[in-house]
């Protein structure tokens, strides 16, 4: 007689819906116990002023300290670029670990050179606390956290897979909006295909948690879905879909898009694990925008 299949535990999860970037942060612990980690955190920015502020990280602040949390790990699923990351604020209010993918120095290299950053910026990734292998695991309490690389959007790009849930960044969005972007540097549609493929080969009950929703149609938004939901519904990569079908589709969609709004600064900070640029001598940090370099 074989034995049962351990039992996969069921996260308790809080979202935070960003709605000036359409963006998630998520809040996950083990039910009952108190280690828990903050995914994709959003730092509010104003791009006509120049402002940053952090409303939305207090957000999380005040549910983690009004539930007694205590944060090991600050995760990225990526270097975004559409909104800034208050990964660096929350590790002051609350303590944890910064981190991400390691692929995120490949994502620096190439950044480094479009910036013209210099000498004054290491790619390698040491601006982050921790740089996860593809396959490598971490705990929040009797909670198992286990990495999967999933690039195609960027080469960064990974998912957290915590209990019966995975935290899937951009790589997925709700199936009537379909798949991320693969137009931006290192980006290809045909790896992406493939990233989306290996997360639908988890089991079909499995919870899979968006980045972004934008509701499409005016719908309400929502960003739940699961492998079977996605494998059925997503506009662009059922199981009806090949790779080939994929590709084209995403290719001809991504040459009609406008860059994200907040993709100049978003990177610059991003890459640095959320730490503005040095401040200058005047004690201001200040952004590049390179003209006709993208």
């Amino acid at each position: 007689m074989s034995a049962p299949a351990p039992m996969v535990l069921k996260p308790d999860i809080t979202a935070f819906f960003h709605a000036a970037t359409h963006t998630v942060t998520y809040v996950v612990h083990e039910e009952g116990g108190l280690s828990c980690a903050i995914i994709d955190p959003v730092l509010d920015y104003d791009a006509s002023s120049g402002r940053t502020a952090t409303d939305a990280a207090d957000e999380v602040i005040a549910h983690v300290k009004g539930n007694d949390l205590q944060v090991a790990w600050i995760l990225e699923t990526h270097a975004h670029a559409d909104h800034l990351t208050a990964a660096p604020y929350l590790k002051q209010q609350l303590g944890g670990r910064i981190a991400i993918g390691e692929h995120i120095v490949t994502v620096q290299e190439t950044f480094k050179t479009v910036f013209n950053l210099g000498d004054e910026f290491s790619a390698d990734g040491s601006q982050f606390d921790h740089l996860f292998v593809d396959g490598a695991t971490f705990r929040l309490g009797a909670l198992e956290g286990r990495v999967m690389h999933t690039p195609g959007h960027t080469p960064a790009c990974v998912a957290y897979v915590i209990g019966d849930c995975v935290f899937v960044g951009d790589t997925l969005f709700m199936p009537d909006f379909g798949s991320a972007r693969t137009d931006f540097p290192g980006g290809d549609a045909a790896t992406l295909y493939r990233s989306i493929r290996k997360i639908l080969s988890l089991p079909e009950e499995t919870r899979l948690f968006m980045c972004h929703d934008y509701g499409p149609g005016g719908r309400a938004y929502a960003w739940e879905s699961s492998v079977v939901a996605q494998r059925t519904d997503n506009i662009h990569v059922n199981d009806a879909v090949s790779e080939a079908d994929f590709v084209a589709l995403r290719n001809a969609r991504d040459a009609g898009l406008d860059m994200p709004a907040l993709l100049l600064p978003a990177i610059q900070v991003n890459i640095r694990a959320g730490a503005l640029p040095p401040a200058e001598n005047n004690g201001v940090s200040y952004l590049k925008i390179p003209l006709n370099a993208l």
